[in-house]
């Protein structure tokens, strides 16, 4: 799940939670509400986690002499 899903749970279950008022027998609007806002706030945590740790594809250079991440290597003029 990304950022943008975990504020759509977030705001999604806290619409549940605070502005339906539905009476039901055997389901809870309100608790289903309060249990989408932490999935949601969850994911937000983790998609901040991960967002920081994820280098891209090709960042890793491979042990088996596979191609690697391109570098550039700038050398001082001798003149």
């Amino acid at each position: 799940m990304g950022f943008g899903i975990g504020i759509l749970l977030v705001a999604t279950g806290a619409i549940l939670a605070w502005a339906v008022q539905v009476d039901t027998t055997g389901f809870d609007i309100n608790t289903a509400g309060y249990i989408l806002m932490g999935v949601g706030a969850f994911a937000i945590l983790a998609s901040l986690v991960f967002w920081s740790s994820w280098a891209g594809p090709g960042y890793f250079t491979r042990q088996d002499g596979g191609p690697s991440r391109r570098r550039t290597i700038v050398e001082d003029d001798p003149a």
